[in-house]
């Protein structure tokens, strides 16, 4: 860690696993079992299992009960749009991540900088610049501070000094949470 004035500043290693262990964990990635979607799918399944069973045995259907595999459709179709947007927006963000992750391989600087005031990231003399009061919520965890508002930013712990990770999880806590 480095002062200059009031202003601390955190130099990040840049090293792609450490981004990817973080951004990527679990399911995150998934585009069927990714927390956003899992529900979804599961739900679209089920629907669609009963419908299968709905139409091997519609002959069996009175006329009164053939409703109830218009119904089944309709909800088979409504869960398919719900699920095909989950999966869509899991893409994009994806894509996304990905698109980061590449830009972090070829950096060669990736600097955290903050006061009471206001928050700035550099990554290759590209510079963004944030006050405090402009993030909308936080979140800290063991391996990763996540910050969102104007900018989305999620910092790995692997990725800097642990007094560094210290530092930025006091001025997370004292400024947004």
């Amino acid at each position: 860690m480095y002062k200059a004035n009031d202003d601390k500043i955190i130099n990040l290693k840049i090293n792609r696993k450490d981004f990817e262990e973080v951004y990527l964990h679990g399911n995150q990635g998934s585009l069927f079992f990714s927390p956003s979607v899992k529900g979804k799918f599961i739900t679209t399944s089920v629907v669609a299992f009963i419908l299968a069973i709905l139409f091997v045995f519609k002959d069996d259907l009175s006329k009164e009960k053939f409703g109830i595999l218009y119904f089944v459709s309709f909800l088979f179709l409504l869960c398919a749009v719900y699920l095909s947007l989950a999966i869509n927006k899991v893409s994009k963000w994806k894509k996304e991540v990905m698109k980061y992750l590449k830009t972090l391989e070829n950096a060669e600087i990736y600097q955290i900088q903050f006061n009471t005031k206001v928050f700035k990231v550099n990554l290759n003399n590209e510079k963004e610049t944030s006050l405090w009061t402009e993030f909308t919520a936080a979140e800290i965890e063991d391996k990763f501070i996540a910050l969102e508002g104007k900018f989305n930013y999620m910092f790995p712990k692997k990725s800097m000094q642990p007094s560094d990770f210290e530092l930025l999880k006091q001025a997370v806590e004292k400024n947004i949470q």
